[in-house]
């Protein structure tokens, strides 16, 4: 969800996380990755704009952050 909510193909977030297509294919079908890898992934995600929201009794999600960040 993350992933299409930012316009980024496979192989773009691939890029950015410096991991293969076939690995961000693998998270997206649930499958176990390693722990480095996922914080990659999470930490190309939010360069392009995505916010993680913890659960909050509603679920973990998560949402595009707002133009101008925290401090602006």
């Amino acid at each position: 969800m993350a992933r299409v909510a930012t316009g980024l193909g496979i192989r773009d977030l691939a890029e950015l996380a410096d991991v293969s297509p076939n690995t961000i294919s693998r998270l997206e079908r649930g499958e176990e990755l390693r722990h480095g890898t996922i914080e990659a992934i999470r930490a190309a995600l939010e360069a392009a704009g995505v916010e993680f929201i913890a659960e909050n009794g509603g679920g973990a999600g998560v949402r595009l952050a707002k133009p101008g960040g925290a401090g602006a």
